[in-house]
């Protein structure tokens, strides 16, 4: 007889919504990686762990791409992640974007500057940073904080239509300057670009921040478990404070942390990867050298092996360094 698998901390979190009233038709989880870069061994956890709980629970899994940064990404990231998913052997529900919901986040935005949370500070990125003060210390207003909510949103407008430089304004939300939390100390929402997007082209300027767009993007899908790493702990507070100013009918998405997948001996920050590539020290991000899945494809790993690699690592709550011999293991 098979020994029944105990459940992991959020597989309980789950349990415990669902028997407090939560519908059970009303599940769903995510993925959401940034198409700027290809995904490695440390992503194989989340992804697991998503689509996992989604067969668990018969409940569907987005895959979103969070394309908020046109400087960086590519539609040759966003195949290449696909293609990666499905060689692990999961489908995901809904193909889904940060940058479908663009009409909607400026809107969202609009709303922000007229009700007299958000204002358009023209101070460098250098003074604004001073201004923030330390983990310790209060911060200081910005000089345009009590900007009246028409001449934010005449100057929100010219942002849209191109008619600023990057670096001329940013929008920010009014938090709290004194918040232990220095993510709370009024947080960019929207930064100038004067890039085109791979997929939207030239029809924005202005692209928003991580946290403005992650929250609203789950609110909009209705996620009911947004699972991130540990590292974004910090950011829920945020991600709650939004919610909180829009989340006014429908599920409100929760955000939970994991432990992130640290192996050791291996190099599973995206912008050290892509260091590698652009200065030709491998030949491509699915070099068998790479830690990246293509790579690992590459090198004889097969989709059931890096499976059993996520489900023998676990999900646990707190940081700790898996050693690399166990993914050989595995195979």
């Amino acid at each position: 007889m098979q020994e029944k698998k105990a459940k992991h901390f959020i597989e309980h979190i789950i349990d415990e919504d669902l028997a407090s009233g939560l519908d059970p038709s009303l599940l769903r989880f995510r993925f959401p990686p940034e198409p700027n870069g290809y995904l490695h061994i440390g992503h194989v956890k989340a992804i697991c762990l998503n689509f996992e709980l989604g067969k668990a629970y018969d409940a569907p899994v987005n895959l979103r791409f969070d394309d908020t940064n046109p400087e960086k990404e590519e539609q040759h990231f966003v195949d290449a992640i696909k293609d990666d998913i499905a060689w692990l052997g999961y489908a995901w529900h809904k193909e889904c974007y940060a940058s479908d919901y663009f009409d909607q986040l400026y809107a969202w935005a609009v709303q922000l500057i007229n009700e007299g949370h958000a204002y358009v500070d023209a101070q460098t990125t250098d003074q604004i940073a001073t201004q923030k003060g330390t983990p310790t210390t209060a911060g200081s207003a910005s000089p345009y904080r009590n900007q009246d909510p028409k001449e934010a949103l005449r100057l929100f407008e010219e942002m849209k239509a191109g008619q600023h430089q990057e670096g001329a304004y940013v929008l920010r939300f009014k938090g709290d300057m004194a918040s232990p939390n220095m993510l709370l100390r009024d947080p960019i929402l929207y930064r100038i670009m004067h890039k085109a997007h791979h997929r939207t082209k030239d029809a924005w300027c202005i692209y928003p921040m991580y946290d403005w767009a992650h929250g609203q993007s789950d609110y909009i899908e209705q996620i009911s478990h947004s699972l991130c790493t540990l590292e974004f702990k910090p950011h829920r507070d945020l991600y709650d404070v939004f919610l909180n100013h829009l989340a006014n009918s429908g599920l409100r998405p929760k955000q939970r942390e994991f432990a992130r997948l640290n192996l050791n001996y291996t190099i599973t920050s995206k912008r050290k990867l892509q260091r590698l590539v652009v200065d030709g020290k491998v030949n491509g991000w699915d070099d068998p050298r790479m830690p990246t899945i293509s790579g690992l494809r590459r090198r004889g790993y097969t989709p059931a092996s890096l499976r059993k690699f996520a489900e023998t690592v676990g999900i646990a709550k707190r940081e700790n360094v898996i050693d690399a011999s166990l993914s050989e293991f595995c195979v």
